[in-house]
């Protein structure tokens, strides 16, 4: 039986568990070294999205990883290994045992599944000696580029691969919108090396995230033509480059496995772009 990804369930299926990290103790989950335990699978762009953010912040020694097999091995898109944890949180909890999830290993119960939070209380709570991910006065700018990576980038190729060339006029509406937020982003990095200046914060996860996703996976439900445009940001990608020399991006990046993923699940045609990548991951990486 093939499993189905957790992005791939109804929003109503996959669970949400909403607690937050507070400021001290009176907060009850609050920051405290070795307390809290992260269960991942980089090969999904959520997952990747926190690993990235936890080794830009370097918390190896405080808040620990456990990097889930690439594919999901229950029907319904769940862990094994997560099972217990959503049924110790959760009383006669029957849905997906689905990563990311953030546990507490105080109680052995499960403190949040939603990446935004999760992301924001990283960020906030665990900073450290880290970049500051989330600056105050750049909090508004990051939210909008998160949506237009999500809505204009991610939304967009995924709608155009669907509807192929058979779409007509239709297939390029999301085209349209696609290759619109790609200048924009362009413009942000033709004169900056990160998307909001000269350091790194959350909306430089969201973007790089955004583009593996576009070269390994959306690339090959995209025409020729649709990925001729694509290239055609060179600031864009040159700062993917960039930063997938870095060891911080480097570390968990896991191409062959976000492609074994993608493989697992997709039930698209492959088209004429499927050859064209853009960013030698490996390479970069190596």
């Amino acid at each position: 039986m093939s499993v189905v990804p957790s992005s791939l369930l109804p929003a109503s299926a996959v669970p949400a568990f909403r607690g937050r990290i507070g400021r001290d103790v009176h907060s009850g989950h609050y920051a405290v070294p070795h307390r809290y335990r992260l269960h991942v699978a980089p090969y999904d762009p959520d997952c990747l999205s926190i690993v990235l953010t936890h080794s830009l912040l370097g918390l190896d020694d405080t808040l620990p990883l456990s990097v889930l097999p690439e594919t999901p091995d229950t029907p319904d898109g769940g862990y094994t290994a997560l099972r217990p944890l959503y049924e110790a949180s959760a009383h006669l909890y029957e849905g997906p045992a689905a990563a990311p999830v953030l546990s507490d290993g105080w109680t052995g119960r499960i403190v949040s599944t939603h990446v935004p939070d999760i992301l924001r209380d990283l960020a906030l709570r665990f900073r450290g000696d880290g970049p500051d991910l989330l600056p105050e006065r750049h909090r508004d700018e990051i939210e909008a580029i998160a949506d237009l990576c999500e809505r204009s980038v991610n939304r967009a190729a995924q709608r155009a691969g669907e509807l192929g060339l058979d779409g007509e006029a239709a297939h390029r509406d999301p085209l349209t919108v696609l290759f619109a937020a790609l200048a924009a982003l362009e413009r942000r990095l033709a004169h900056h090396p990160y998307v909001l200046g000269d350091a790194p914060t959350a909306a430089d996860v969201q973007v790089w995230v955004t583009l593996v996703q576009l070269d390994t996976v959306h690339r090959w439900h995209l025409d020729a033509a649709a990925m001729d445009r694509v290239a055609g940001h060179p600031a864009l990608w040159s700062y993917a480059r960039r930063l997938a020399a870095r060891p911080e991006f480097a570390r968990r990046l896991d191409i062959d496995g976000i492609l074994r993923r993608h493989r697992t699940h997709c039930r698209g045609r492959e088209a004429a772009g499927a050859g064209i990548r853009l960013v030698d991951w490996s390479g970069a990486t190596g």
